[in-house]
């Protein structure tokens, strides 16, 4: 997977968006300190090092389902305790997209001070466009924050009218809020200027901030959270990535998951990921909104898709890769 792009100056660096899943932060049943989180970052880009060196430019993205949900939680006990003023969704978002890009960056750079490389690394606080009047509104899906018991779900339903699903691998009930479709990057031009100046760059985390614009295009907030994994492959297109890497915690995807017949899937094409995707191969809240931000990545101009875990990155006999024909 390691090349070069060939140029009329000479050799230009492949620039790449490295999507993270939440595994880079928070594995298995951990609560979620600071102490869990920055081990798990920095492992995490231990594994990526290649990536920094090798001739690349990279962008990296990331997701924030349960620390949103959890500002959510400290948003509702603040006001309840202490009468502080509740904060509304967009807010909350960008608060997650500071706190992880700050975790992520500082812990980025250990890894680079440890390795002896020399490289900038920046976060940017990326808002997202988004249509006001997307269907999305009317039917939250979005799973954010922890898992709940049926009972603990209704009783937040009740006391908050906040919306429960169960989560499609039956590990408990998490809150959803509405995700609409991401339109734009707003802060493209500057990301993908750092990023060919070869810094390194996190941006959109858990989606982007959310935002709209009014008949006078003045932007507003919005309550929603916008998915990471589109959000992702809009950004590599919308930079001219010439790959998107999706990082999560299995080495590739598979088809009959958990089930009889399992069977890890190594190149599809584009054609055979919507067949799988159409006929329920992957659960919503897992698999299936990477291999829905692969298609529409590879069907806009992106080159190719990876899925697979970090460990597994530069092993060029591991993941899944999705390409267009």
């Amino acid at each position: 997977m390691m090349f070069f792009i060939v140029g009329w100056s000479g050799f230009m660096k492949k620039l790449v968006v490295i999507a993270l899943g939440g595994n880079a932060l928070l594995r298995g049943s951990e609560v979620g300190t600071i102490q869990q989180q920055d081990k798990n970052a920095h492992n995490s880009f231990e594994n990526l090092i290649d990536l920094f060196t090798d001739g690349y430019n990279v962008v990296i993205t990331h997701g924030n389902g349960p620390q949103v949900g959890n500002i959510f939680l400290r948003n509702d006990a603040g006001h309840k305790i202490y009468k502080i003023p509740k904060m509304p969704l967009d807010i909350c978002v960008a608060d997650s997209q500071g706190g992880i890009g700050y975790m992520l960056e500082r812990e980025l750079r250990n890894v680079l001070i440890e390795k002896r490389i020399e490289k900038n690394v920046i976060t940017v606080v990326t808002q997202v466009l988004v249509d006001k009047d997307d269907p999305a509104f009317q039917n939250p899906s979005k799973p954010v924050g922890a898992f709940f018991l049926e009972e603990e779900a209704d009783l937040l339903m009740k006391n908050h009218s906040w919306i429960f699903k169960e989560d499609a691998g039956k590990r408990g009930w998490r809150r959803v809020v509405a995700s609409p479709y991401p339109k734009e990057i707003l802060n493209k031009s500057i990301i993908k200027n750092l990023a060919s100046k070869g810094n390194i760059v996190i941006a959109a985390g858990g989606g982007g901030v959310p935002v709209y614009r009014d008949k006078n295009k003045l932007l507003h907030g919005i309550e929603a959270v916008i998915d990471k994994d589109l959000a992702s492959a809009l950004m590599a297109l919308e930079i001219g990535a010439d790959a998107l890497y999706m990082i999560t915690d299995v080495p590739k995807v598979y088809i009959n998951f958990n089930k009889p017949g399992q069977k890890a899937l190594d190149v599809i094409t584009v054609k055979e990921a919507e067949e799988y995707l159409n006929s329920g191969e992957f659960g919503e809240g897992s698999m299936k909104p990477k291999i829905r931000a692969a298609i529409e990545f590879l069907k806009h101009g992106g080159k190719e898709t990876i899925i697979t875990d970090s460990a597994r990155l530069n092993n060029p006999e591991s993941g899944t890769r999705i390409v267009l024909n």
